[in-house]
C-alpha cells in the first residue's frame, strides 16, 4: 500500500534486513543434511558467499583461500593491485594514515595509472594456484580492459557500479558500455550490478547477464546513501529482484542467480538475505576483519578513492580471527560474524529448508524488535548482540 508523503506524492514502505525475522514452519532437519551448494556462470560452490571486490578484502592470496575453502573472491581491477606492482607499501600508508588525511591520502593513492601488464599478471597468479579468478572494473573500466580479462582467462567478470542499468545516457562524447553486446561479446560469464528494483533487475538479464548483484548503498564503508540520497533497503530490494529471476526464469528457461551485495555483517543477515529471495550474498567488512585480509585490519568502498564525490569511508574492523574460522568456524566469538556457513546450516535445519531454494520459500515476519527484544544485558554489557 501506497504511503502519502504529500500531495502529489506517495511512497511505498521497505523494509531493511534488520527489520525482518524468520519463522520456523512444520519440518526440521538436521544441520547436517542442509545442502547450501549454488552454481554461477556455470561454476559450482559449496558455500553461497562471495568477498567483494575491495581492496581492504581480497588480493591474490585471499581469493586463492576463498577458492580453496569453497567460495568466492573478486579481485577489484581498478585498485591498488593493478595499480602497483608491489601493494603492500601503499596498503600500509593507507592502514597508518590519520581520518584526517585519508580521503586526499586515497585520491593520491588511486590517481596512479591502472597498468593492463598487472591485470593478466594478477590473474595468472590466482589461476596458476588452481583457484577461480572473479574480476571486477566499472562500465568505463570494462571497455577499457576487457579484452586484457578476456586475454588472461578469467573465470568471472563482475561489472559493477552504483548503479547500473540498460539505458544508460553519455554525453555525445563518451561511448556508453553496451551490456547487451558486452555480455554476448565476453568468452567470460558475465555478472552485472549493482541494482535495487524489478524492472532493471529484469532487464539485466535480458541483456545476457550471469548474475545479478542486488544492493545501493547498504555497506559497512559506503557513503553514497548519505552523499547521494539512494538507496532501497535490502530486503525489499532482493524481494524485488528475486521476482524479476523468477519471471525471466519462467519466461525464458535461464536462471540467474540473484545476488544480495552489502550491508551484511552476521550469519544471520546472510540467512535472512536468501529468504528474501537471494540466491547468495557478497560481503566485504565480514572478511575484512580476517587475519589473511590485506587491509590491515581496515575496510574502505570502493567509490572512496573518487577525485570529485568520494562516497565511501574507512573503518576499522579490527582481525578477529582466520578466514577459515569466519567462514566456516569452529567460531571464536558469539555475536554471528564467525563460521557463516554453519549458521546458514543451522538455520535452514531449524527451519526445515533442505536448499537454497527452499530457503528462499520460507515464511518471512515483519520484526522491528528482532534484535532487541529481551537483549537489555547484552545490550548493557555490550556482550553478544550488544556489541
Amino acid at each position: 500500500m501506497d504511503i502519502q508523503i504529500g500531495r502529489g506524492k506517495t511512497a511505498r514502505r521497505a523494509y531493511g534486513i534488520d527489520e525482518i525475522a524468520l519463522v520456523p514452519g512444520n519440518r526440521t532437519l538436521d544441520p547436517a543434511l542442509a545442502e547450501t551448494t549454488w552454481e554461477i556462470g556455470g561454476i559450482r560452490r559449496e558455500i553461497p558467499i562471495i568477498a567483494s571486490a575491495m581492496d581492504g578484502v581480497v588480493d591474490v592470496r585471499m581469493a586463492v583461500r576463498l577458492s580453496q575453502l569453497g567460495a568466492l573472491g573478486v579481485l577489484n581491477l581498478e585498485g591498488i593491485q593493478t595499480r602497483y606492482a608491489d601493494p603492500n607499501p601503499v596498503l600500509d600508508r593507507i592502514a597508518s594514515v590519520s581520518k584526517d588525511e585519508f580521503v586526499t591520502l586515497m585520491q593520491e593513492l588511486y590517481a596512479e595509472p591502472i597498468k593492463p601488464e598487472l591485470i593478466e599478471k594478477r590473474i595468472h597468479e590466482i589461476k596458476s594456484q588452481g583457484a577461480i579468478a572473479a574480476v571486477s572494473a566499472t562500465p568505463a573500466g570494462a571497455i577499457q580492459y576487457g579484452s586484457a580479462v578476456a586475454k588472461a582467462g578469467a573465470d568471472l567478470f563482475f561489472v559493477q557500479a552504483t548503479v547500473v542499468s540498460t539505458a544508460h545516457l553519455s554525453p555525445e562524447s563518451v561511448d556508453p558500455l553496451d551490456l547487451g553486446k558486452f555480455c554476448q561479446d565476453m568468452p567470460v560469464p558475465v555478472i552485472l550490478g549493482n541494482c535495487v528494483t524489478y524492472e532493471v533487475a529484469l532487464n539485466l538479464m535480458k541483456a545476457g547477464a550471469s548474475g545479478i548483484l542486488v544492493g545501493i548503498g547498504p555497506g559497512a564503508a559506503c557513503t553514497s546513501r548519505g552523499v547521494l540520497g539512494i538507496g532501497v533497503p535490502q530486503a525489499t530490494a532482493v524481494a524485488d529482484c528475486a521476482a524479476a529471476r523468477e519471471d525471466f526464469h519462467r519466461e525464458t528457461g535461464r536462471y540467474v542467480p540473484v545476488i544480495a551485495d552489502g550491508g551484511l555483517i552476521t550469519g544471520g543477515d546472510i540467512c535472512k538475505c536468501i529468504a528474501s529471495g537471494a540466491d547468495g550474498v557478497m560481503i566485504g567488512s565480514p572478511f575484512a576483519r580476517a587475519a589473511e585480509a590485506p587491509g590491515r585490519g581496515y575496510h574502505w568502498g570502493m567509490a572512496t578513492p573518487s577525485p570529485v564525490l568520494p562516497r565511501g569511508t574507512r573503518i576499522r574492523v579490527g582481525t578477529t580471527g582466520t578466514l577459515e574460522e569466519i567462514l566456516r568456524g569452529p567460531a571464536r566469538l558469539d555475536d554471528g560474524t564467525h563460521n557463516l556457513l554453519g549458521a546458514l546450516k543451522t538455520s535452514m535445519g531449524t527451519l526445515g529448508a533442505k536448499n537454497l531454494r527452499e530457503m528462499q520459500q520460507v515464511e518471512v515476519a515483519i520484526a522491528p524488535s528482532l534484535l532487541t527484544e529481551g537483549k537489555v544485558y547484552q545490550k548493557a554489557q555490550q556482550l553478544g548482540m550488544g556489541k
